[in-house]
């Protein structure tokens, strides 16, 4: 029996039905499950944690909300597991007052996405589509070691990658475990990798 093909949702349908639920978001029209996991949750946690203490010991009008979606185009839409927003400009945000969506890059200061199962999404669209889309600083947290050889190197293991947006592409920096991971946004953070990768752990 040959089933058919599931609808493909536009990005307003599915902020409307799956706006306020964690576990999906949308790419190509299609629902991915983003398969999260309590010690996933544990990395994101940590990271948001750190990011939190820079902000407020710089005095800084960043926010990172709970919940996001950053509206890509009309049939993809992101949920990163952390975004530090701008809160001035958050004003040119036509869906904020409303709805934690994001339709624009200019309040987006940095992305970090922990990585899971489906880590191609993660390593290859996300790249392309975060750079595209203007936001300054994507960091990759492989905390894991799950990516493929040609992001994370051989052996495999646990990496940081941090992305600077040069024009409309990203540069890239590995961080592992004993490296202190350089930010282009926190350029005094002191955050060593292996503590981010240690969050994950049992």
């Amino acid at each position: 029996m040959i089933q058919a093909n599931p609808k493909l949702l536009t990005a307003d349908e599915f902020i409307a039905q799956y706006g306020d639920q964690d576990r999906y978001e949308l790419i190509d029209g299609e629902l991915v499950d983003l398969e999260p996991t309590g010690l996933h949750e544990q990395v994101i946690g940590f990271i948001a944690r750190k990011l939190n203490v820079e902000i407020d010991r710089l005095d800084l009008p960043y926010t990172i909300p709970h919940r996001c979606l950053m509206r890509i185009s009309d049939d993809t839409t992101f949920r990163p597991d952390i975004i530090v927003l701008d809160q001035t400009q958050l004003v040119q945000e036509p869906l904020w007052p409303y709805q934690a969506v994001i339709t624009s890059s200019a309040a987006i200061k940095l992305i970090a996405e922990v990585v899971s199962t489906n880590w191609q999404n993660d390593y290859a669209r996300k790249v392309e589509d975060y750079a595209l889309s203007s936001v300054p600083e994507y960091w990759i947290t492989d905390y894991l070691g799950l990516g493929g050889r040609d992001y994370i190197g051989v052996p495999k293991q646990p990496t940081l990658t941090v992305c600077q947006l040069e024009g409309d592409r990203f540069q890239k920096r590995l961080f592992r475990q004993d490296g202190n991971v350089c930010s282009g946004l926190f350029p005094e953070l002191w955050l060593q990798a292996g503590a981010i990768f240690a969050a994950g752990e049992r």
